[in-house]
């Protein structure tokens, strides 16, 4: 018997974390299976709304932003890894 295809995989909300909820909006929609952003490395092109602090301007702040953490851009952002490996590529 062939099971059902899921997506489960797609979301993981983490209730128990200490930082809990870490971003402006509603805490049960928050996906945290891109805690860490893997669009950080993108810099200012990340897609999201990064601000930058600190007396050079050059410390990237996200906390204000949510877009890793919305259930419906699950798909884009994977989309993203292509140019994620291309910055990886270009700093070894």
């Amino acid at each position: 018997m062939e099971l059902p295809e899921t997506q489960n995989y797609r979301f993981f909300n983490h209730a128990a974390c200490e930082f809990y909820p870490c971003h402006d909006m509603p805490a049960e929609e928050l996906n945290c299976l891109f805690c860490f952003c893997p669009l950080y490395a993108l810099g200012p092109d990340c897609g999201g709304n990064p601000r930058y602090v600190g007396e050079k301007g050059d410390i990237k702040d996200c906390s204000a932003c949510t877009v890793p953490h919305r259930r419906e851009n699950y798909d884009w952002i994977m989309q993203q890894f292509s140019r994620i490996q291309e910055v990886a590529k270009r700093s070894s």
